[in-house]
């Protein structure tokens, strides 16, 4: 019998990330399948499939050209992202850093995940007292590096 491998959602900055954030979720993904065969849903890759299949490259300048429009078109990545996070996936990692203070979708994704009971690994990058106590306890675990979050998944997934 084929076992279905479980999905992680990476969740973390965007908008104002450095690259989106892609780096840390290649990386994450990399190890993810590698070490424990899980899958993801990396929503920088997602992104970017809903922009080419509405042909909104563009999408960005209609912030300010055309603001109900860039409206419509957000609500597109608000409603599939929540919807993985909501019904498709296991569990999230999250980064947790400056980028995610300029944004909302994090806190969104963060607080909808406990809202249906699905395991949150933080890992947060800044200060303690300045990690949010709504994020924080909504969140399974929160790590200081990705390597102390790898050990933890380690022991919570390998078989």
């Amino acid at each position: 019998m084929e076992v279905t491998p479980l999905i992680a959602y990476l969740s973390g900055g965007m908008e104002n990330a450095q690259n989106e954030g892609a780096d840390w979720r290649s990386d994450i993904t990399n190890w993810l399948k590698g070490n424990l065969g899980h899958d993801t849903i990396n929503p920088v890759l997602e992104s970017k499939k809903l922009v080419l299949t509405h042909g909104a490259e563009e999408y960005q300048d209609w912030k300010t050209t055309n603001h109900r429009k860039y409206k419509e078109f957000i609500r597109l990545f608000i409603n599939q992202d929540l919807r993985a996070v909501t019904g498709k996936v296991d569990y999230l990692i999250v980064l947790w850093d400056e980028s995610t203070l300029y944004g909302g979708g994090t806190h969104g994704e963060v607080t909808m995940a406990y809202w249906v009971d699905k395991p949150i690994f933080l890992v947060n990058k800044l200060p303690k007292e300045k990690l949010s106590g709504w994020i924080s306890s909504c969140s399974t675990e929160t790590f200081k590096s990705f390597d102390e979050l790898k050990k933890a998944l380690l022991t919570e997934f390998q078989s």
